[in-house]
């Protein structure tokens, strides 16, 4: 049987993350939790709005309102990465070779490992930013689509357009897919072809009763998790169009409770399904079994990640009601 061990903070979480197997829990007031034996606390930001992993180097790196962009280990040690004044860094994204995306405004800068810095000017305010799984290349979320960018050219970027805010951008673990989220109740995605001079072509993801908050790749990059109904809306993309013509898989369901955050383990076909009502379950791809993680608590699930190994499972809320499941017990 799972156990829980909470650990209750002030606020909303925006990210949770497991560095060398200890878990951190970022507040949006820029204090950096985490539970090494014990609670240890790093001031890292004055308002925190960004957070991504870097899974190369095991470190987090997040971006703040006082145009902070820090890089912390996992002994909550915190290191400038880059500052921009009076400026919110409202997107930040860990890339190959040491590089480090972020964005404010219509800007996206990279910011390579020898301390080059590449600047991207987009039309419209930069929503998201990911970097592709293969060469150094990002793509840029914003009003009416994605630019895809390579960072060492300077050349003109390849416009993914879908009318529309995108507000999310993630690509698939084989680099042929890009799928955003939207402003609307929905999620679109292009296939990249590789063939010079072909269209990518469209994918669209709609049915959704909210607003898609939280994607999450499974394992080996044949399935997308998403939020935004009262289930957790799983795309399959073993095919080579991707999920066109296909029926999600709805697992977790909960009557009108809506799935507000959904986090793929990282070797089964397994989902952790987190609930508008503080509530985590566990969900299989193959027959739909469940396991209750977390019975409900004070706030909206915000953030989950599994550790290294898939048996432990962080979560935060909206109201700060945070802990570790083991999932051995």
């Amino acid at each position: 049987m799972p156990t829980v061990a909470p650990l209750d903070l002030e606020g909303h979480i925006v990210g949770v993350a497991f560095l060398k197997d200890i878990p951190f829990f970022a507040g949006a007031a820029g204090a950096i939790h985490r539970l090494d034996h014990g609670h240890r606390t790093t001031e890292a930001h004055d308002g925190l709005l960004s957070l991504a992993y870097d899974e190369a180097s095991e470190t987090l790196l997040t971006g703040g309102e006082d145009g902070k962009v820090m890089r912390l280990l996992a002994d909550g040690t915190a290191s400038l990465v880059a500052e921009t004044p009076r400026k919110w860094i409202s997107e930040v994204a860990a890339g190959p070779q040491g590089a480090v995306a972020y964005a404010f405004g219509k800007t996206t800068y990279v910011r390579l490992a020898d301390g080059t810095t590449k600047e991207f000017a987009e039309e419209r305010t930069v929503e998201g930013i990911a970097f592709a799984p293969k060469g150094l290349r990002i793509a840029v979320a914003r009003y009416n689509g994605v630019s895809l960018h390579w960072v060492a050219m300077a050349g003109k970027a390849v416009d993914l357009e879908w009318k529309g805010a995108h507000t999310s951008v993630t690509f698939s673990p084989d680099g042929r897919f890009v799928v955003t989220s939207m402003q609307e109740n929905a999620l679109h995605g292009w296939k990249l072809d590789t063939k010079p001079g072909a269209d990518a072509r469209h994918m669209r993801m709609t049915g959704y009763p909210a607003k898609v908050k939280s994607l999450s790749w499974s394992a080996k990059g044949k399935w997308l998790a998403s939020s935004g109904a009262p289930a957790a809306i799983v795309w399959p993309f073993q095919g080579k169009d991707g999920p066109m013509g296909k029926a999600p898989l709805e697992l977790g369901t909960r009557g009108n409770t809506m799935v507000t955050a959904v986090a793929c383990h990282p070797a089964e076909d397994i989902v952790a399904i987190g609930y508008e009502d503080g509530m985590v379950i566990a969900a299989r791809f193959a027959d739909s079994k469940e396991v209750l993680l977390r019975r409900p608590g004070k706030g909206a699930i915000t953030a989950m990640a599994w550790n290294k190994n898939g048996r432990q499972l962080a979560f935060g809320s909206a109201a700060g009601d945070s802990g570790v499941v083991d999932i051995a017990g």
